[in-house]
C-alpha cells in the first residue's frame, strides 16, 4: 500500500510517498481504509521534532485523526464489522501501528467508533482529537455545572470550537476569545453567549467588563505559553483551569493566591496507555451522540487538501491563519 512519511525532523518537505506491506489485522485490531484525516497541533509537533518521545521509528507515518471504512476486523473486536464507516484519534504516535497518512490504517478497535451517520467523511475526520481533549477536559476534569460561566481561549481553534459547543450544551455561560469581527460571528454561531477581543483588552480589563470583575468559575486554556498566566488571571478565587498545552515554566504564585484548581490533559497520554483505551471508546460514543443531536459541528478551514499533498496541508496551517480544522480527503 502506499502512505506518506517522514524519515527525519524538519518542515513540510520532509513528507514523502512510500510503499508499505499491506498491514494484517490482529487480536483486538481494525483495519480502515482511509478516507480522510486532518492536521492538528500535534502532527505538527512531531513533524517538526519537538515531541520526540512521542515520535513513531522512521519512516514514521502520522497523523491521529481518522475517517473511514473497515475493511477487516481482528479477534476480539465486537462492536464494530467489516463494512461500518468509522472515525477515531487512532495512530500516528509511538506504540501504535501507524498513522492516518496511509491507504489503510492498523489500530486498536478500542480507539475507534462508529462514524456519526450525519458527517461525511471529511467532517468526520476534523471531531476525533479536539472533541475528545475538550470532552476530557470540561466534562472529566472540570466538571462543568450548568449556570457556571466558562471561558474557552480561542474560540474558532480547533479545539476551542468544540470547547464552545460542549460547554454550551452542559448549560454554561460560555464566553470566548477571539482576534477579529469575523471570529467573533462565528463564535456566537457556535453558540458562545460572550465574545472577547484579547488584543484590545488584558485579562484584568475584560473580567471586569465581562464579569463585573467576579472571574470565571472555569478557563479552558487552548493556547498554553504565556496564555497560561492570563488564564490564572481571568480565574474567580477556586476556579478551575484546563491547560492542553503546558509545555513551559511559570510562576504559580497567582494561581496560590486565588486557590485554584489546575488541569492538564494531553490526549496522546492517553491513546499510549492501552490501559486508558476503553475510555477513549465511550468518549467517542458521547461526542457521536452531541453530534446526532445537533448540539456539536465541526468546523472546517475552507481550504481542503487531498491525502497526498498533505505537505501542503501542513505548510497552510503552518501561516497561523486557519479557521477550525484543516481536512485532507481521498
Amino acid at each position: 500500500m502506499q502512505a506518506i512519511a517522514i524519515s527525519g525532523f524538519g518542515g513540510p518537505e520532509v513528507f514523502h510517498a512510500i510503499e508499505l506491506p499491506d498491514p494484517i489485522v490482529g487480536d483486538g485490531q481494525v483495519i480502515i481504509d482511509v478516507r480522510a484525516t486532518s492536521v492538528n497541533p500535534i502532527d505538527q509537533k512531531i513533524r517538526s521534532g519537538f515531541v520526540p518521545a512521542i515520535t513513531p521509528a522512521f519512516p514514521a507515518v502520522l497523523h491521529a485523526d481518522v475517517a473511514g471504512i473497515v475493511s477487516a476486523v481482528g479477534p476480539g473486536v465486537t462492536h464494530l464489522k467489516e463494512g461500518d464507516a468509522v472515525w477515531g484519534c487512532a495512530g500516528g504516535f509511538k506504540g501504535l501501528p501507524s498513522g492516518a497518512l496511509a491507504d489503510r490504517m492498523l489500530t486498536d478497535a478500542r480507539l475507534v467508533g462508529l462514524k456519526p451517520a450525519s458527517l461525511n467523511f471529511q467532517e468526520a475526520a476534523a471531531l476525533p482529537l479536539v472533541g475528545l481533549t475538550s470532552w476530557l477536559s470540561l466534562v472529566d476534569r472540570a466538571q462543568v455545572q450548568r449556570g457556571q460561566r466558562v471561558l474557552i481561549h480561542a474560540g474558532t481553534g480547533g479545539v476551542g470550537h468544540v470547547g464552545v459547543q460542549l460547554a454550551k450544551a452542559l448549560g454554561a455561560e460560555v464566553h470566548t476569545t477571539v482576534s477579529s469581527d469575523h471570529k467573533a460571528s462565528i463564535c456566537r454561531q457556535l453558540g458562545a453567549d460572550h465574545t472577547i477581543f484579547y488584543t484590545r483588552e488584558n485579562p484584568e480589563e475584560y473580567v471586569h467588563s465581562a464579569t463585573q470583575g467576579q472571574g470565571y468559575d472555569v478557563v479552558f486554556d487552548t493556547v498554553g505559553g504565556d496564555n497560561l498566566d492570563a488564564s490564572f488571571a481571568a480565574a474567580r478565587v477556586g476556579g478551575t483551569v484546563v491547560n492542553i498545552a503546558a509545555r513551559s515554566t511559570h510562576d504559580l504564585s497567582p494561581m496560590h493566591a486565588k486557590s485554584l484548581t489546575l488541569h492538564v490533559v494531553f490526549l496522546v497520554s492517553l491513546i499510549g496507555n492501552p490501559d486508558r483505551r476503553g475510555l477513549i471508546l465511550e468518549r467517542l460514543n458521547g461526542l457521536a451522540e452531541m453530534v446526532e443531536s445537533g448540539q456539536l459541528k465541526p468546523l472546517i478551514d475552507p481550504a481542503v487538501f487531498e491525502i497526498q499533498d498533505v505537505a501542503d496541508a501542513h505548510a497552510y496551517r503552518d501561516g497561523g491563519e486557519t479557521i477550525g480544522k484543516v481536512v485532507l480527503i481521498r
